[in-house]
């Protein structure tokens, strides 16, 4: 099988309903397409929370007013192309601009896929690396993309071995959806590439519903923890994907089974075409409060916001305390709020 990469082949491989494609042909010229054979396989499964993610929708042609190419405000952080340096301590490295699938909400939509902002040459890179070797205050890279793990092996072998050869970077780190819709491309040649000795590596792995948790992604999942590479969680707050407590609750339980400490739980970005995802904070709020009590500790992400026009990462979890009447109030698991003498 083939990975899907326009209209026509999502109609070939039955994926869509009758009727859809003149305005899919739409949303295909402005945003990229590709499903692989892993996800396809979902879909055709019916399994929960996997369609809205990777199959083209017309109100992606929507854009609302408060929406923005570059949400995050990376290009005002760039001072060498392909890479962002946002936070005193890390930088981010956008290596390339393909993915294995294109995610219906990606916040980089608008620079990623066959006409974005392609692949940066070994001189581009040589200009990061001298960037970086420049700012002794750089303790963490951060590989993105795109989607690093597309990278060859070599490449990415290549990358780490020069990154290591920077005294004061003392972490990297690889963010990919790879492990669980392409786990095929996670070969032991790989996880070799990426396990640098005397250097923490750690996998950021997206991963959206328990439903992307299959045989072939654990074991590709298995292969990475099994060479020591520490393991992070990302996870987007989709509405009509995973906008549940519940379903948040296996997705965490799901990554924490498989060796994976859920980091991030990401408030949808106000990314072109994807206001029909995206929930409003105080309900983001009130299904990650649930969580607390639900699950343990290691196995709840924080929750998250990146501020549009650069500003940053921020935690947005429900409030804990507040003033009450007679002293300090702290809410509990179930909700309640405690007096506490404090």
């Amino acid at each position: 099988m083939k990975t899907l990469r326009s209209i026509d082949d999502l109609e070939a491989a039955a994926l869509l309903e009758d009727g859809a494609t003149p305005e899919l042909e739409a949303v295909a010229a402005r945003y990229a397409v590709a499903i692989t054979p892993a996800i396809s396989a979902l879909i055709r499964q019916g399994e929960p929370g996997i369609a809205a993610q990777f199959l083209p929708d017309a109100r992606e042609l929507v854009t609302m007013p408060a929406e923005n190419p570059d949400p995050i405000g990376d290009h005002s952080h760039s001072p060498v192309k392909g890479l962002v340096h946002r936070y005193p301590d890390r930088v981010l490295i956008k290596a390339l601009h393909a993915c294995p699938v294109y995610c219906r909400f990606c916040f980089r939509r608008e620079m990623v896929g066959p006409n974005g902002d392609g692949t940066l040459d070994d001189a581009e890179l040589e200009m990061i690396f001298d960037y970086i070797a420049a700012h002794p205050g750089i303790f963490e890279v951060i590989v993105t993309g795109g989607d690093p793990l597309m990278l060859s092996a070599r490449r990415i072998g290549a990358m780490g071995e020069r990154l290591a050869r920077i005294p004061h970077v003392k972490l990297m780190r690889w963010h990919s959806r790879v492990p669980v819709v392409a786990p095929e491309r996670v070969t032991a040649e790989m996880v070799r590439a990426l396990a640098i000795p005397g250097r923490a590596v750690s996998i950021a792995i997206h991963a959206n519903h328990r439903s992307e948790f299959t045989p072939a992604a654990e074991a590709a999942i298995a292969r990475l923890a099994d060479a020591g590479l520490v393991l992070l969680g990302q996870t987007v707050l989709l509405k009509g994907v995973n906008a549940e407590t519940e379903t948040l609750a296996a997705l965490f339980r799901a990554m924490v089974v498989n060796r994976i400490r859920p980091l991030y739980l990401h408030h949808p970005d106000l990314a072109p075409g994807t206001s029909h995802f995206r929930l409003g904070i105080a309900e983001g709020q009130a299904i990650y409060g649930r969580l607390r009590g639900r699950l343990s500790g290691p196995a709840i992400p924080a929750y998250v916001l990146d501020l549009p026009g650069g500003h940053g990462k921020v935690p947005i979890g429900p409030d804990s305390l507040r003033q009450g009447p007679e002293g300090l109030e702290i809410r509990d698991p179930s909700g309640l709020w405690r007096a506490y003498p404090g």
